[in-house]
């Protein structure tokens, strides 16, 4: 099972927001971690945890919450279907331990990370105030309203190579026509990764 989760930031006394940050297949919480410190600086009352995934990758290094291997559009939303309780109780446990209400809880996810935080929309109204999800998509596109007090930040790379661009696209185009609240930036020239204009894109929603 998972890996140690990153404790980037326990604030001296009371947290007043809790930021869990999730990140990509092959990837682990340390490097994530890095991301968080700069969310940890923008909120220096908000616990930030970056959460390790709980297998081991079948790439041979790193983490994931499924198995990409073989992965194709008929098999993904099984695969994120079996992982999402875990993932749901993972964010009760911190919203637990804080003290921090759904209300002021924000998931910060990246590639794998990013579809974990998206379909949990689809299990559990109101698991979170705000969704940043970098560079990701949904397994499959919601065809019901997700819960009216969670917004959604889509962010991504206009040359990402492993996720279209076009799934973030998609998702905030579907989100609308729903009635629901999001956004959608398109980072040019950035493949499938974060940069600090992404980064301060993301902070700048939730200031």
């Amino acid at each position: 099972m998972a890996i140690e989760n990153i404790l980037v930031q326990q604030p001296a006394g009371p947290a007043d927001k809790l930021i869990l940050l999730f990140h990509g297949v092959g990837d682990n919480p340390v490097s994530m971690g890095e991301i968080g410190k700069y969310f940890a600086a923008a909120f220096s009352h908000a616990l930030v945890v970056s959460i390790g995934s709980p297998d081991v990758c079948d790439f041979g290094r790193g983490f994931q919450w499924f198995s990409v291997q073989g992965v194709t559009e008929r098999n993904r939303q099984s695969r994120i279907d079996a992982a999402m309780p875990l993932f749901i109780s993972t964010v009760h446990e911190w919203q637990q331990r804080s003290g921090v209400t759904a209300h002021n809880t924000v998931l910060v996810g990246f590639s794998q990370g990013t579809i974990m935080a998206l379909e949990s929309t689809k299990v559990e109204a109101g698991l979170a105030e705000r969704i940043v999800a970098f560079s990701g998509r949904f397994g499959n596109l919601p065809e019901t309203p997700i819960d009216a007090g969670t917004v959604i930040h889509f962010i991504h790379g206009e040359q990402d190579p492993v996720i279209n661009p076009f799934q973030s696209k998609s998702a905030a185009e579907r989100l609308k026509s729903l009635g629901n609240n999001c956004t959608l930036d398109l980072q040019p020239g950035m493949a499938h990764g974060l940069n600090p204009q992404m980064i301060n894109t993301a902070l700048a929603y939730l200031l």
